[in-house]
C-alpha cells in the first residue's frame, strides 16, 4: 500500500470518528478529529488520485465547517466509506 493509500485510509478512520463522536454526543470528540482529518488531507499528494478523489478531497473542508452536526455526521460517515473502500480496493 501506498504512503497515499495509508494516508487516505487514515482519513476515513478519522471521518468515521467525527460521524461517531457527533452520533454518540460527543462534540469535543468530533471536533478534534475534524481537525485531524482536515491535517490529513494536505498529506495527499492528490495529483497521483482518481478525479472523484480529487472532488470528495476540495469539498472536505466545506462539508466539515457545516452547521448542521447530523448532516455533517452523515456526509462524513460516507465519505469515510469511501475513502475506505478506494483505500483498500485501489492499492497498488
Amino acid at each position: 500500500m501506498t504512503k497515499n493509500k495509508i494516508t487516505i485510509a487514515s482519513l476515513a478512520m478519522d471521518l468515521k470518528r467525527v460521524a461517531l463522536g457527533y452520533h454518540s454526543g460527543s462534540t469535543e470528540t468530533a471536533n478534534r478529529f475534524i481537525k485531524e482529518a482536515l491535517k490529513r488531507k494536505v498529506e495527499i499528494d492528490i495529483q497521483k488520485e482518481k478525479p472523484y478523489i480529487h472532488e470528495i478531497l476540495n469539498k472536505l473542508p466545506k462539508t466539515l465547517g457545516q452547521k448542521d452536526k447530523e448532516k455533517l455526521a452523515e456526509d462524513a460517515l460516507m465519505y469515510s466509506t469511501i475513502f475506505q473502500n478506494y483505500a483498500t480496493h485501489n492499492s497498488s
